[in-house]
């Protein structure tokens, strides 16, 4: 395991939301780059919360402020946390007697932001690029651990440790946490985010196309009438020309632009929203003969990548290791004929899922600014490993996970596989859930989640 430099606390402020609980706001300094923490740092932000002490006498023992804390790692990758009081799932964790740790991971939120000006200010494509690849897992995890060690730096060893929950993205990071820092966690809940143990990401969106293709089925099958409103709102599309036409973010809307509001098929709900946007642009179009500004603010807000950089750039090399993502999904997309536009004819028109495209940096405002590093990154094949299998399968940290098998995100067979592979791994897996099920069934899934670190098992 390798050394981590501990996180700098910069400042620390706290204050009270709705009565009932105690914020306080982060700043850390951490290394830019951890194998070289000589070489400058960077800032990252973060929230913790905890229940709000109303006693009349306060309580100064040391117990009450060294609650057990759990740090919680969002999905994307590229977004950030809102504030504690904005998840259903904080007041539970809490009454478990935990503290939370909401963390903006490098380049998200307040952490040192990532966006094509701020990028810009690095230097040129190289400069960038060398920029952009230390925000994968593996400096996410020593950023954590960095912060951790600030936190508890003047507890006792035994109270040291900490617990992580990972959704989605933040699985990935929590398996890489596992792999190379094992000695700083005392339990690790994962939700939807049993990362693939592969080394390219072909496979994986060889596997998605096909839940992509199945989720298109259910909604054609629950809204047969949107073939048709479909077809009418791509030939209108094709008849003003591919990027004519100016959404409110000055991206372009073009069909394949459109087609990408598929990304929502694989929520709770997702279908009837997918549906309320394609009833709305079939309608305007046929009262009015072009795309009001209303249902062009819709589809923008549905697809947009624009505040999203380091997840439309770093998305394929998620699951690289010594191999070029060389896009991916563009490339497999061709393996699976029901996604030509051209060869449609008479059958539905399939949307597509959470895949990314290098006609994306041309479509978007903010990613055309990018789009010479998004193509230098996409032919790096200088990737370092994101995960150790010999240490997985020697693991002493209790690992809990929940896995969909109607994921359309995460394969659920190469997750699975990888629970496998980390030794005392616990699953709970559903077929009555989508990926955002902690989201979407946060009483059930955190019940399934702590049944399996409760329950004996004979």
């Amino acid at each position: 395991m390798s050394s981590v430099v501990a996180a700098k606390i910069v400042s620390q402020r706290t204050y009270p939301v709705g009565g009932k609980l105690s914020i306080t706001e982060h700043f850390f300094d951490v290394p830019k780059d951890h194998s070289k923490p000589e070489g400058g740092t960077i800032r990252v932000f973060a929230r913790s919360v905890k229940k709000r002490d109303t006693a009349i006498v306060p309580d100064s023992s040391k117990d009450k402020e060294q609650l057990p804390w759990m740090c919680y790692l969002q999905g994307g990758p590229g977004l950030s946390c809102r504030a504690p009081q904005h998840y259903n799932f904080t007041q539970t964790i809490l009454d478990r007697g935990y503290q939370l740790l909401y963390l903006d991971q490098r380049g998200t939120g307040l952490s040192t932001p990532l966006t094509a000006s701020t990028l810009g200010m690095r230097g040129n494509t190289d400069v960038q690029a060398r920029h952009l690849k230390l925000h994968r897992a593996d400096s996410i995890v020593k950023d954590c651990e960095a912060i951790r060690q600030a936190l508890t730096a003047e507890w006792p060893e035994e109270k040291k440790k900490w617990s992580i929950i990972g959704q989605s993205f933040g699985g990935f990071c929590s398996i890489t946490y596992l792999s190379f820092h094992p000695e700083g966690l005392r339990e690790s809940f994962i939700f939807g985010g049993l990362q693939p143990l592969v080394k390219s990401p072909d496979d994986v969106y060889r596997r998605l196309y096909k839940k992509v293709i199945q989720r298109n089925e259910a909604y054609y099958t629950k809204f047969p009438e949107d073939v048709a409103r479909v077809k009418i709102i791509m030939n209108y599309l094709s008849r003003f020309g591919d990027g004519k036409i100016k959404l409110p973010s000055e991206g372009t809307l073009t069909r394949r632009r459109f087609r990408q509001i598929g990304i929502n098929l694989g929520f709770h709900g997702g279908l009837d929203m997918v549906h309320d946007i394609v009833l709305r642009a079939a309608c305007d179009v046929e009262s009015f003969g072009h795309l009001t500004r209303g249902t062009l603010s819709t589809i923008d807000h549905a697809t947009s990548f624009d505040e999203h950089l380091i997840y439309a750039i770093l998305h394929e090399p998620l699951y690289c290791e010594g191999t070029a993502p060389n896009w991916s999904a563009h490339r497999m997309m061709s393996e699976y004929c029901v996604f030509d536009l051209e060869k449609a004819g008479d059958e539905p028109i399939y949307f597509t899922g959470e895949m990314i495209y290098p006609w994306m940096f041309e479509d978007y405002s903010e990613l055309r600014k990018v789009q010479d590093t998004a193509n230098r990154i996409a032919s790096d094949s200088d990737w370092p490993a994101l995960w150790d299998e010999q240490q997985l399968a020697r693991n002493e940290v209790p690992v809990y996970a929940a896995s969909y098998v109607e994921d359309m995100y995460v394969d659920f067979d190469l997750g699975m596989e990888t629970a496998r592979k980390v030794k005392g791994c616990k699953v709970f897996t559903t077929n009555v859930m989508f990926h955002d099920g902690m989201r979407s069934k946060m009483d059930e899934v955190f019940k399934q989640a702590f049944a399996l670190r409760d329950d004996v098992v004979d």
